[in-house]
C-alpha cells in the first residue's frame, strides 16, 4: 500500500450565488454574486490494484452540494451582526437598522458566521466528512477543500485523520 493524493477540480464543481460579506457591526458589502468553483484534494492509501477506491462517489457529492447552492442567495445563520426572521413566504435579514427581505425560494440559510470563501470551504468540508465510517473504508487520511470566488482567490479548509 502506498500513499497518494487525488485532486478533483472540474468545471461542473461550481455554483453561482449571491451574498454580502459582513465586516463589522456597522459595515457590510452591497448585495452581489460570484461564480464559485470547488477544488477537492484527498490523501489516501492506494492498493495493489493501483486504485484507492471509486472516487466517483466524491465527484457526485461535490456536484450535489454545489447544486444546493446554485442560483441562490446565501445567508449565514450564526452571524453575531445579522439576525434572520422567518416569515411565511420570506426571510428578513436584519443588519443594524436595515431590513432586507428575501423570498424563501431564493435563499439558502447556512450554519456559518459569514458568507466568505473561508467559511464556505469549512462548510463544504463538513459536508464531505460527515460520515467517518466512509472515510475509514476509503483509507482517506486528509481532505482539503478550496472554494474559489474568482481566478487566483480561494479559501481552504483541511480535515486530517
Amino acid at each position: 500500500m502506498r500513499l497518494t493524493t487525488l485532486e478533483l477540480h472540474k468545471d461542473e464543481f461550481s455554483f453561482s450565488a449571491g451574498h454580502f460579506t459582513i465586516f463589522s457591526q456597522t459595515e457590510r458589502e452591497d448585495l452581489h454574486g460570484h461564480n464559485y468553483y470547488v477544488h477537492l484534494s484527498m490523501q489516501m492509501l492506494v492498493g495493489n490494484t493501483g486504485l484507492a477506491f471509486d472516487y466517483r462517489v466524491y465527484k457526485a457529492k461535490i456536484h450535489s452540494i454545489c447544486a444546493q447552492l446554485d442560483r441562490r442567495f446565501l445567508l449565514p445563520n450564526q452571524s453575531p451582526y445579522l439576525k434572520l426572521e422567518e416569515q411565511p413566504d420570506m426571510w428578513v435579514a436584519h443588519y443594524g437598522d436595515e431590513r432586507i427581505p428575501f423570498l424563501k425560494r431564493d435563499v439558502v440559510i447556512l450554519p456559518i458566521t459569514n458568507v466568505t470563501i473561508e467559511e464556505l470551504s469549512h462548510w463544504f468540508l463538513s459536508q464531505l466528512t460527515e460520515n467517518p465510517l466512509e472515510l475509514k473504508q476509503h483509507h482517506i487520511s486528509e481532505i482539503t477543500v478550496k472554494v474559489f470566488n474568482g481566478p487566483g482567490q480561494s479559501g481552504g479548509a483541511t480535515w486530517t485523520l
